[in-house]
């Protein structure tokens, strides 16, 4: 039995751990857009800093709004929510299941657009 050995176990191991970190961070659940007004963000994280906000979308003035949290890996995505604070805008995610620790980010949603609506 030799294919049994440690070392050969441990190849299998890693290379499906592997195969599970690039499934999982390459093929997005779903993705789509929010429209609303950004109600926080900013940067969290002792380690793996990530930027987290939260979008508060409205229906019909008067109504509590429904508040929906997301997360920002890119710098250049965070400069430009930083930007648009207090407009209405339009937020383009993508969700990412099962990933494996709260360090790449705290929601599954990931946004990675920004567009202002007029």
């Amino acid at each position: 039995m030799k294919f049994l050995r440690p070392r050969f176990l441990l190849t299998i191991l890693l290379f499906l751990g592997a195969a599970y970190l690039l499934i999982a961070f390459n093929l997005s659940y779903s993705e789509g857009s929010r429209a609303g007004y950004i109600q926080k963000f900013s940067q969290k994280g002792w380690v793996c800093k990530t930027y987290e906000g939260e979008l508060a979308m409205t229906t019909v003035p008067g109504v509590a709004p429904v508040l929906w949290s997301f997360t920002v890996r890119e710098e250049r995505v965070a400069a430009e929510l930083n930007k648009v604070l207090g407009k209405r805008v339009i937020l383009h995610y993508k969700e990412y299941r099962y990933l494996p620790t709260t360090c790449f980010g705290e929601t599954d949603y990931f946004v990675d657009r920004v567009e202002i609506q007029e």
